[in-house]
């Protein structure tokens, strides 16, 4: 018992240094060493904890075939229930290569997460947003979320601009607008199709502005443009912009 306290102690103190010291010399540096240095903390935390029960079984167990037997048996199972997603990740990473929902420069949207495939990997795929956040989603993902793929391997992708304008207005007079907007933005494929579609709301009329940028990376300056001139060019023409949600419509 006095053992087993020891190492236990020992383990407690190494760690407890170890997350003091390491971090206060990765405040001291300010390049690509302090994070690697960041990162030994977990890695040699991990360290620690395996010598410590490493050390502790034999003083615990006597080291027998058959203890040694029913004790990695268990720890196996117990690995098993624990790497179960894990698992599942590789083979829905095995079956993803198939398949293939995606690809590098494919832009999906997976788990509420949507940007560009960057990497795609054994376990996980790096989807990287607009905002230049990396995400990794792990590839199990696809035994039960939707996959959206916004351009399939292709250039072409659908990029859709939003209007809300006041129900009273001259519609035919709106969509030749914003159609006009389009054909006329830098960005725009004028290979692909254009639509303006709209829908009436209790709250004003929806206009969905449907067009293909040139290439997908300019599908948000795309976007901004056609949104700019286009509440321009309505607001110069008298058009007025929904007020209302919703919400107040049916209150």
């Amino acid at each position: 018992m006095l053992q087993l306290a020891l190492i236990l102690a020992g383990a407690i103190v190494s760690i407890v240094v170890l997350q003091k010291v390491l971090p206060w010399i990765a405040a001291q540096l300010h390049d690509q060493r302090r994070h690697f240095i960041l990162a030994l903390v977990p890695l040699l935390r991990l360290i620690i904890i395996v010598a410590a029960f490493l050390f502790s079984v034999p003083l615990v167990i006597e080291p027998s075939l058959q203890n040694m037997v029913a004790l990695f048996g268990s720890l196996g199972l117990a690995l098993g229930f624990a790497l179960k997603d894990y698992a599942s990740s590789l083979i829905a990473g095995v079956v993803a290569t198939g398949e293939r929902p995606y690809r590098n420069g494919d832009w999906i949207g997976i788990d509420g997460v949507y940007g560009e495939v960057t990497h795609v990997g054994l376990r996980t795929v790096q989807v990287t947003s607009a905002d230049d956040t990396l995400y990794h989603v792990p590839h199990l993902k696809i035994w039960n979320e939707v996959v959206a793929n916004a351009n399939n391997g292709t250039l072409r992708l659908q990029a859709v601009t939003d209007f809300y304008l006041d129900p009273c207005h001259d519609g035919d007079q709106a969509r030749e607008i914003l159609y006009d907007v389009v054909l006329s933005s830098a960005y725009v494929s004028l290979k692909e199709p254009v639509a303006v579609v709209l829908k009436e709301e209790p709250w004003g009329t929806h206009y969905r502005v449907k067009a293909y940028p040139v290439d997908p990376q300019q599908q948000f300056s795309f976007i901004s443009d056609v949104s700019i001139r286009g509440r321009e060019i309505l607001q110069k023409r008298g058009f007025e912009f929904a007020r209302g949600t919703l919400a107040s419509a049916m209150e």
